[in-house]
């Protein structure tokens, strides 16, 4: 199995329409073969900042899921309500005789024009 998080800060002037766009990436999504789960949420910390979870079948499932014309259009959209960088992690769990394990952890970042310190609580 294949899970993906990732991190997107949104505009606040924006957000409702980032919302939209997201609930059409997930429902999109959610009806695609290989696709376990896929929805993202709103930080508590910060309502402009959301999260999303996602996982997958096969590292195949998920690599048809960034050929689709939903993520086409997804990425298309996605500049006018970003307020900073997208960072997304990607883990592969596989079982063994013993249990799970957790294998490959990948961290990946989608650069965007405006940089935006990141803020630890």
């Amino acid at each position: 199995m294949i899970i993906v998080h990732g991190t997107f800060p949104v505009k606040a002037e924006v957000r409702e329409e980032a919302l939209e766009v997201m609930r059409e990436m997930a429902v999109a999504s959610r009806a695609e073969e290989g696709c376990i789960s896929y929805e993202f949420y709103i930080g508590l910390s910060d309502p402009n900042q959301l999260l999303l979870f996602q996982e997958w079948e096969s590292v195949d499932a998920l690599q048809g899921h960034f050929e689709t014309d939903h993520m086409e259009e997804f990425l298309r959209v996605l500049p006018d309500v970003l307020d900073g960088e997208v960072a997304t992690r990607r883990y592969e769990v596989r079982v063994s005789e013993e249990g799970f394990e957790s294998v490959d952890f990948e961290p990946e970042t989608i650069p965007q024009s405006q940089e935006r310190e990141k803020i630890i609580h």
